[in-house]
C-alpha cells in the first residue's frame, strides 16, 4: 500500500494540473489525481456550474402545483469524484469555526442557518468550482470566494 501511495504522490507531483488543484484546501494527491482522471482539463464544461451539476451536488429541483421546492442533491455524475470531495469539505468544516478568511465565516454562517450537512454539501460545490477553474482556466494563484 506504501508503494502505491508513493507513486500517486510522485504521478501527482509530476503533472502542473495535479499541482494546481493541490494548492486548493481539502485536496491533495488522491483528489487531485481522481479530479485530472475525470475531467482532464476541464473544458468538457463551460462553467464551473455544469460541472458541479455534473457530479451531483446541487439540489433536485420538484415543482408541485406551480411552487418550486429544491429537495436533495441530485447525486448524479461520478460517484468517485463527488464522494472525495464531500470527504474533503467534511474535514475543511471541522476546522472553519477556528479560522478567520473569508470561506470560513460563510461555511459557518451556512452551517448555522441550514445545518452541518447542508453546509458540507455547499462548500464540497464551492470546491468544485474553484478545482474546475483552476484547470480550465490554468489558474495558479489562490481564487477568491
Amino acid at each position: 500500500m506504501a508503494s502505491t501511495d508513493q507513486r500517486l504522490q510522485r504521478l501527482a507531483k509530476q503533472t502542473a494540473a495535479t499541482r494546481r488543484l493541490m494548492q486548493g484546501e481539502g485536496v491533495g494527491p488522491i483528489r487531485a489525481t481522481a479530479v485530472v482522471a475525470t475531467i482532464g482539463h476541464g473544458q468538457a464544461f463551460e462553467h464551473g456550474r455544469q460541472f458541479v451539476a455534473w457530479l451531483g451536488l446541487v439540489p433536485k429541483p420538484h415543482s408541485p402545483g406551480g411552487k418550486t421546492v429544491l429537495g436533495g442533491i441530485t447525486k448524479q455524475g461520478n460517484v468517485y469524484v463527488r464522494t472525495l470531495l464531500m470527504h474533503g469539505a467534511r474535514a475543511v468544516l471541522e476546522f472553519s469555526a477556528k479560522r478567520p478568511d473569508r470561506k470560513s465565516r460563510w461555511v459557518e454562517a451556512v452551517r448555522r442557518r441550514r445545518g452541518h450537512n447542508i453546509a458540507a454539501v455547499a462548500l464540497a460545490a464551492k470546491h468544485a468550482r474553484i478545482l474546475w477553474a483552476r484547470l480550465a482556466r490554468r489558474e495558479e494563484d489562490q481564487l477568491a470566494v
